[in-house]
């Protein structure tokens, strides 16, 4: 694959390369995506997939339009196990893109910078959870989500980073980074994938 010809030019990737090939898939309903990356927020992914199940339960098991989700009683919401918090970002995402008619096919085009700035209007959608969106639903190649624990833990273990401040850590995170361009995603997709397979403890 032409990512990995490219990604190898960093030699500390290489290993990583090896055994996975990634391919980069656009989503449909990116609504409904980004209100499950909010059901999924600060829970394991079991939980979140029992929750996200008994939220599309709410609607026949099948994935609900945003005038649905805006017309639920949250007290609803709440009773599959969101807090009040969640059901209030949950329906604002839902208002949001009814509001601003915000389509499938007009977020595909949009660079990345356009839509974490676009989105992170809602409260509730912070920055990682766009990046997340960029990459899983979206399918762009070049996102990096510098501020993901994974990645962090991941590179700091291969790059042996050295950092006093979060900032500091940034700041070189980024620097390595950019030799990625135009395929951080993938970077970002064997990162993940080696720590959770195969870094040194």
């Amino acid at each position: 694959m032409s990512y990995k010809v490219h990604l190898k030019k960093d030699t500390s990737l290489i290993a990583l390369l090896k055994e996975d090939s990634y391919v980069l898939e656009k989503r449909k309903r990116t609504a409904i995506r980004l209100i499950a990356s909010i059901i999924s927020q600060q829970l394991s992914t079991q939980v979140a997939k029992i929750i996200f199940t008994r939220f599309l339960d709410l609607y026949g098991g099948k994935e609900p339009s945003c005038e649905k989700v805006l017309a639920t009683d949250p007290i609803q919401l709440k009773s599959i196990g969101l807090s009040n918090n969640k059901v209030n970002y949950v329906q604002n995402v839902a208002k949001f893109f009814l509001e601003n008619k915000i389509t499938d096919a007009q977020l595909y085009k949009m660079p990345p910078e356009e839509v974490i700035e676009l989105l992170t209007q809602i409260k509730g959608v912070g920055k990682w959870t766009v990046e997340m969106l960029l990459m899983f639903s979206l399918g762009h190649e070049d996102v990096f989500a510098v501020d993901d624990l994974g990645i962090q833990q991941a590179m700091i273990k291969l790059y042996k980073i050295q950092y006093e401040t979060k900032k500091e850590l940034h700041t070189k995170m980024l620097t390595i980074a950019e030799n990625w361009t135009p395929y951080k995603t993938y970077a970002c997709l064997h990162l993940w994938k080696w720590k959770d397979t195969k870094a040194p403890v």
